[in-house]
């Protein structure tokens, strides 16, 4: 990647060259020394240089990279924790990470998996040897070099005679790579814990899945805490050192120089002699800090239901007893600008909005660009559910985050016309509809058992028209005439109309409590329930819900963790997952690998099998389904066929569900951190995207990305600061 506008031409006498990568830290360069040796040179965001618990940690990275020293590890050249922007520079090593030549070439075999294996636990006994854990030892930390691998990466080391960055009370990893004891003693953490990680690596190298891949990092941490590892498609004999390996008691696993001879036993390629030779296949690229996107602490990333044009649908609520909390990264904030993947290559100065078309772009009156805090002075217990993000409804948006309560905000110049609620809500809004904000509000909790209230506002003041007790982990939802929720005893279904009048009660399909969750398809009311004491062992039951009375029918039985999309053709679209047996909901890298068409009113389910590695987080946008995945791949299925018509990396991670234009017969999308990026619908190509949002306030990692239009003007959320920007006319 081409170096950018503001970036440094030098640093520590280091001519920079060209990006290599981005991430939790910062970004790291290729750069030139004055003989004319070749480095990685990792630049630290510059918000961290006054954080004096980074510098801390820098100064603790570079100390254990210096202390390791080994064919199989990336050497420190230089560092300046002490500089006003902190640097390090390591020895630039060529090559694709393992997750990279394993997603894009598939799993390694023969000589390639045993030659990477060895090779990681020589890194390890070095490693080892110099008194330092890696904690953070995973595909993306791994480089395929063509004499070996490298293990990378010692930002969340720790050297084993250090304890005093271990009291922050943050839990830091990467959670399908992490070890039991990451989770529940971090401060024990011993080599032993790298042992395990490597069991997961190999798996993984050795399949391309995870043996540990729940829905959310929680329920990931809870498979890992108490699960055992899925090894599906592990041969011997890897299956059983990676068994020995994964043993979630440390004292029980092999160490160092035993796992090297049980290592000695797998297989080379059949014909291969001692002195043959081998690579990592595709061409090597340059790769530094790893780019892999980092799962956001709370629950998944929502798939959306948006056919009746409201909200993201939340997944059934996954509580884990996990007193967790995961490293989090934060992107350098600089002006927003409009980057064309043209401006970007070839590192000239991109356009500014001004220079977009105003005659062809319908804006609301008045508009021009704006940005607004969502922040309020609401100090109450927050009603916390990590769905920030804004809904528009004529010429308002009406938004929430992290700090916020609903906030209703004029499309045109930002101002804000009324803020609703008691308490700080990062809950999007239920949606809105015929003059009515529908939202949650938390009561006092020194009053009541009652967490949650299901509230209609009225849409220009914000008054409370009406509100009613709701169940606290099942999301209502809206139908044609009337919005559906669950009662708070989890036994029966209760319609509301616009007026707050109870329309009907249904006692919910199943006899399992809260295992019925909403949903809506096509403007009518559905459930979809499990029917078995362990939904993990039961498939869906697809029940219909008369919008008149309540009177159920069930349509279909659908596989277990089946995602409702919406309706194509009269047909309701679910998306299969492939999932463990113990896994119940989706992720935002979750992979499916089938497509249901189901017939509401005979129930025949028509199943297409989808292309394989079809993952991520699912919309359904007219008759295509776009799945978003955190690296920043954006994959369009045709809803129809499964047909895939076009897979495009975008290099922009955590991405939001899409936005269509009609006009422009673009996608828009935002990140975390107040990037946009628009897609053409028809061929996937990167049309312009912008740079980040400055100063985007503190909650940048805790709130879900989200855009809307209206009209044309672009509305979007990063951290507590909403925004709206004018897209271009053309490309």
């Amino acid at each position: 990647m081409s170096l950018r506008p503001g970036d440094a031409e030098t640093i520590g006498g280091y001519a920079l060259l060209d990006r290599l990568g981005s991430g939790g830290m910062g970004v790291v360069y290729l750069g030139r020394s004055a003989s004319g040796r070749r480095v990685a040179v990792k630049v630290v965001h510059a918000q961290y240089a006054l954080d004096e618990e980074f510098r801390a940690r820098f100064r603790q990275e570079i100390a254990a990279v210096r202390r390791v020293s080994g064919a199989f590890t990336a050497p420190v050249v230089d560092a300046d924790a002490d500089a006003e922007v902190p640097w390090m520079a390591t020895l630039y090593v060529p090559g694709r990470t393992l997750a990279e030549v394993v997603e894009k070439d598939g799993p390694l075999e023969g000589r390639a998996l045993r030659t990477l294996a060895l090779g990681l636990v020589e890194a390890l006994r070095d490693i080892h040897q110099a008194g330092v854990v890696h904690r953070d030892l995973k595909p993306s930390n791994v480089l395929l070099a063509e004499d070996g691998p490298r293990v990378i990466d010692f930002g969340i080391s720790r050297a084993a005679d250090n304890q005093t960055l271990t009291v922050t009370g943050r839990l830091i990893g990467t959670p399908p790579f992490m070890s039991p004891e990451q989770f529940a003693a971090p401060r024990d953490v011993t080599a032993a814990s790298d042992v395990f990680s490597l069991g997961s690596l190999l798996v993984y190298a050795a399949t391309g899945n995870r043996p540990f891949d729940g829905a959310s990092p929680y329920l990931t941490g809870y498979q890992v805490l108490h699960e055992q590892p899925r090894l599906d498609g592990v041969s011997e004999p890897l299956r059983s050192i990676a068994e020995r390996c994964l043993d979630k008691e440390a004292t029980a696993r092999p160490q160092l120089p035993e796992l090297h001879g049980m290592l000695l036993t797998l297989p080379k390629n059949e014909n291969e002699n001692e002195t043959g030779s081998w690579s990592w296949s595709g061409a090597a690229t340059a790769a530094g800090l790893p780019r892999t996107a980092r799962p956001r602490p709370g629950t998944p990333t929502p798939a959306t239901v948006p056919d009746n044009g409201q909200r993201p649908r939340r997944t059934r609520r996954l509580v884990i007893a996990l007193a967790t909390a995961l490293a989090v990264t934060t992107l350098g904030l600089t002006t927003l600008h409009w980057v064309s993947d043209r401006d970007t290559d070839s590192g000239t100065p991109a356009a500014s909005t001004s220079s977009a078309s105003p005659a062809a772009v319908s804006l609301p009156t008045g508009w021009k660009p704006w940005r607004a805090s969502l922040l309020t002075a609401q100090t109450g217990d927050p009603l916390d559910y990590t769905q920030s993000g804004c809904l528009a409804g004529g010429s308002t948006v009406y938004c929430a985050g992290t700090g916020a309560t609903v906030t209703a905000l004029d499309a045109a110049s930002g101002r804000v016309r009324w803020r609703s609620g008691s308490s700080p809500e990062t809950s999007l809004p239920i949606g809105v509809r015929d003059g009515r904000v529908y939202t949650y509000d938390k009561p006092d909790s020194n009053d009541t058992f009652i967490t949650r209230r299901l509230v209609a506002l009225d849409a220009k003041t914000g008054t409370r028209l009406w509100l009613h007790p709701i169940r606290d982990d099942t999301d209502p939802v809206l139908f044609d005439g009337g919005i559906l929720a669950m009662d708070t005893d989890a036994t029966r279904f209760v319609a509301y109309d616009a007026s707050g009048r109870r329309l009907w009660t249904a006692p919910i399909w199943s006899n399992l409590g809260n295992s019925c969750t909403p949903t809506a398809l096509g403007g009518a009311p559905y459930a979809v329930c499990t029917v078995e004491d362990d939904p993990s062992q039961s498939d869906f039951v697809l029940v219909r819900l008369d919008p008149a009375t309540g009177a159920q029918r069930k349509i279909a039985e659908l596989p277990t963790g089946a995602l409702p999309l919406g309706v194509d053709e009269g047909r309701a679209l679910f998306l299969v997952p492939k999932l463990a047996p113990e896994v119940f909901g989706s992720g935002p890298d979750q992979l499916y690998t089938a497509l249901d068409r189901v017939n509401p009113s005979t129930g025949a389910i028509q199943r297409i099998a989808l292309p394989a590695a079809t993952r991520g987080t699912a919309t359904l946008v007219k008759d295509v389904i776009y799945l978003v995945r955190p690296n920043g791949t954006v994959t369009a299925v045709r809803a129809a066929d499964g047909k895939r018509l076009w897979q495009r990396g975008t290099d922009t991670e955590n991405l939001s569900t899409p936005v269509l234009s009609a006009k422009f017969d673009r996608l828009y999308f935002s990140n975390q951190f107040g990037r946009l990026l628009a897609l053409d619908r028809s061929t996937g190509a990167v049309e312009w995207r912008t740079s980040t949002l400055a100063n985007a306030g503190d909650s940048t990692d805790d709130t879900t990305p989200y855009a809307v239009l209206v009209k044309d003007a672009i509305v979007a959320v990063a951290g507590d600061t909403a925004f709206s920007v004018r897209p271009p006319a053309k490309r």
